[in-house]
């Protein structure tokens, strides 16, 4: 059964309290606690090992923290997800497609999931809005990886969610590609007021398309702001010469 909505401000798209989550005996996450409002911009970032996909699991409901609350549009998880994820597109370049359908009929199929009106019309708006009008009968097990990427993306906004969710959406596009997702995700959040939730290691990307970063370390928040902000904050010129200053800590404390 699913538990109670729980009140979280009419503009509160997600809350996180207090995430914590061990595998054996390392911490992944330890006390992260995150608020996003409708129309951010945020970007989850740090070096490998910093807890970002597990972070991002969590606030999906794919895992289920050791310890801290999860609220998405007011819905509790883990009793609530299912409510919840009809509100949520993810996308992430490792997710598999259904094989042996056609790039159509997997949108339709992904669009009845969610309920959308008519998803034979919307899949065509979708592929239609991404220029890859031409990928819709072609069975997605013959896809490239980049083509297989922007049809993963496709299927996490077929639904017009209130918050998207994307792992490395780009890392397998080419730039020109990239640019055209960017200016999607883009267009999406002016027009829709759709909020924006990402990881990355292109911290380029990561500056271009966040208003907001959370930069983690070791499974800890060591800043959450405005990306000039935060670099300002700790001494760097920039996202990406933070980002390889952390890095830098992380290899000397592994030799």
């Amino acid at each position: 059964m699913e538990q109670p909505t729980t009140p979280t401000g009419p503009d509160v798209v997600l809350r996180a309290s207090r995430l914590r989550k061990d595998f054996g005996d390392t911490r992944a996450v330890d006390d992260v606690s995150i608020t996003i409002h409708a129309g951010e911009r945020v970007g989850i970032v740090g070096p490998n090992g910093a807890g970002k996909t597990t972070t991002l699991l969590m606030l999906l409901g794919a895992i289920e923290p050791d310890h801290g609350t999860i609220d998405i549009a007011g819905h509790r998880l883990p009793g609530g997800r299912s409510d919840a994820m009809t509100r949520v597109g993810f996308a992430a370049g490792y997710l598999p497609l259904p094989s042996g359908l056609t790039v159509t009929e997997t949108l339709e199929l992904f669009g009845r999931l969610y309920g959308v009106a008519d998803p034979t019309t919307r899949a065509a708006e979708v592929l239609d809005e991404l220029h890859i009008g031409r990928l819709a009968g072609q069975k997605v097990e013959s896809l490239s990886s980049g083509q297989g990427t922007l049809v993963g993306f496709a299927k996490a906004v077929i639904h017009h969610p209130r918050l998207i969710v994307l792992d490395e959406p780009t890392a397998s596009l080419d730039p020109d590609v990239a640019m055209r997702v960017r200016d999607r995700l883009e267009h999406m959040n002016s027009e829709r007021n759709a909020t924006l939730l990402l990881t990355s290691h292109d911290m380029r990307e990561v500056a271009e398309l966040t208003t907001r970063v959370i930069f983690l370390r070791q499974g800890t928040i060591i800043a959450d702001g405005p990306p000039d902000q935060v670099v300002a904050s700790h001494g760097h010129a920039d996202l990406e010469s933070m980002f390889l200053a952390e890095a830098a800590r992380v290899r000397e404390q592994e030799v």
